[in-house]
């Protein structure tokens, strides 16, 4: 047998009505941006994911494949630590991207001991594919903002990651 636990005790200017609970999350995220930022991420990766799951990607292969496309074959280290892809994460972030034929990986030219992940001729084309619907998407994930606050909100976050 427990015993009974107290009953909470509220000042009568601290009843939580139906209302006051419906805004917890908006007072408590103006209050805490980290918790904020936590959960609009959370959110934006939601709506990524939805999206490139047509295209049979996930946001961390569509960083992969973006990078790979600008700088080259890469080491996949050099691909973790740029992208901030924790390592055993891209590890099968790369399995999935060589399986589907997007990409391979062949000894690096500099570093013998190392793979370089390199784009196949099907990632350039499979890269276009998601690039073509990267408006829409940030028009779902940034839909409530401006384009004047999604420039503010870019550079906010910058700051934020340049900082760390």
């Amino acid at each position: 047998m427990t015993p009974a636990q107290p009953a909470r005790r509220t000042s009568p200017g601290r009843e939580p009505e139906a209302g006051g609970r419906a805004r917890y999350f908006a007072t408590l995220a103006q209050e805490r941006p980290d918790i904020a930022i936590c959960r609009a991420a959370a959110q934006a990766a939601r709506t990524v994911d939805e999206e490139l799951s047509g295209h049979r990607l996930t946001a961390a292969q569509h960083l992969v494949l973006k990078m790979l496309d600008a700088v080259g074959p890469c080491s996949q280290q050099e691909l973790s630590e740029q992208l901030r892809i924790d390592r055993s994460v891209m590890v099968g972030c790369i399995d999935g991207l060589e399986g589907s034929g997007l990409v391979r990986r062949e000894r690096h030219p500099r570093d013998r001991r190392a793979y370089a992940v390199t784009p196949t001729p099907e990632a350039g084309p499979a890269l276009a594919r998601v690039e073509g619907g990267v408006p829409q998407l940030l028009d779902r994930v940034f839909g409530a903002l401006t384009a004047a606050e999604r420039r503010t909100l870019t550079r906010l976050v910058g700051k934020i990651l340049s900082a760390s």
